[in-house]
């Protein structure tokens, strides 16, 4: 698995290098009104790609968010890996949100399966089947099965995998990232309830948005 840097995601140093490089070059030409959108477009990067350390609950029994953003769905849907209907969560990140996503649980890679697809706004329904996108199939310690979904959208085109089958993961681990706006859909195991609500904001490999239910 290929490590993150501290403070900014790897996948961005291209872009803000690129941008501060053309700044710099233009600022020495001598046009200042082209280095300053270069310069603005450089802390813009620098704003988008941060990649902020986080600390998640004590509790083994939660699970935490795979991404930051807005909750938007809870419902039950077919899990695309076992076609089981199981409750999922939708959450949708837009363009200023952190675009890191992080495991959910402590958990080894079983699959990882890509999807071609087009681009629909990544709030839409049928974002889940039709826009490309990147599934993984998850094994916690117990051996339930988690399923998370990275969903390209209307002007995200690209989604990046860390991870690979057979890697084992910590709770709350960086595992990848999906570019400018979109979505992670979030399949639960049996035993494990949804604690967030519609519209609540969360952060990933920080926030709760799941829990195993009492026996």
């Amino acid at each position: 698995m290929r490590p993150a840097s501290c403070g900014i995601a790897p996948e961005g140093w291209p872009f803000i290098g690129l941008f501060a490089f053309t700044s710099l070059l233009l600022a020495v030409i001598g046009c200042w009104p082209g280095a300053l959108v270069c310069w603005l477009f450089t802390l813009f990067s620098l704003y988008f790609f941060r990649d902020p350390e986080r600390v998640g609950p004590l509790s083994p029994d939660l699970a935490v968010s795979p991404a930051d953003g807005r909750v938007i769905r809870i419902e039950k849907r077919a899990d695309p890996f076992s076609g089981k209907e199981v409750t999922c969560i939708s959450i949708f990140m837009n363009l200023f949100s952190v675009h890191v996503n992080r495991t959910p649980v402590a958990c080894a890679v079983d699959e990882v399966r890509y999807w071609p697809g087009k681009f629909f706004n990544a709030s839409l329904d049928k974002a889940s089947t039709d826009n490309e996108r990147c599934g993984w199939r998850l094994a916690d310690e117990n051996g339930q099965a988690w399923t998370m979904v990275q969903i390209a959208g209307l002007v995200a085109r690209r989604i990046v995998c860390r991870a690979e089958r057979g890697d084992r993961l910590a709770r709350g681990e960086r595992v990848g990232m999906i570019r400018f706006g979109s979505r992670v859909d979030l399949y639960l195991p049996e035993g494990y309830v949804p604690a967030v609500h519609l519209g609540d904001k969360v952060f990933a490999g920080e926030s709760p948005v799941a829990r195993r239910e009492s026996a």
